[in-house]
């Protein structure tokens, strides 16, 4: 099976890398739809979760036009993921990942939805290198 994620290491802080990464969303017209804070969610439940762990849901309008368009079957994989976190395994060192949409869309087995895939992810690597920087 093909790398579920694509993931790379930064030496900011994880506010720092938050914050590099809306712009790297924002200058490939990308946006964050929703951010969770997942320490601050869990904590509001009676649970303490360290190191820090954020989840974002992004999205390019006209991609997810495209591709639901093409298959509404594809709304099951939108939007696409990305996590920025202190990583505890690795000295608490900020990480920032994706879920790779080629892996994602390849298990829908429509071959409409390759070049798409292939675009947007090339898209959010950038992104993500870029937010690492």
């Amino acid at each position: 099976m093909a790398e579920l994620d694509y993931t790379v290491a930064t030496d900011k802080p994880v506010d720092e890398a938050i914050q590099a990464l809306q712009s790297a969303l924002a200058e490939r017209k990308f946006s964050a739809l929703w951010h969770l804070h997942v320490n601050e969610k869990l904590q509001e439940k009676g649970f303490h979760l360290e190191p820090e762990f954020h989840i974002f849901e992004v999205c390019n309008p006209a991609k997810a036009k495209q591709a639901l368009e093409t298959d509404q079957k594809v709304g099951y994989l939108l939007p696409c993921k990305i996590v920025v976190y202190a990583d505890r395994n690795d000295g608490n060192r900020t990480k920032i990942g994706l879920l790779r949409p080629q892996t994602l869309i390849g298990l829908l087995g429509d071959e409409r939805f390759r070049d798409l895939a292939t675009e947007v992810e090339q898209e959010l690597r950038a992104v993500v290198d870029a937010a690492a920087r």
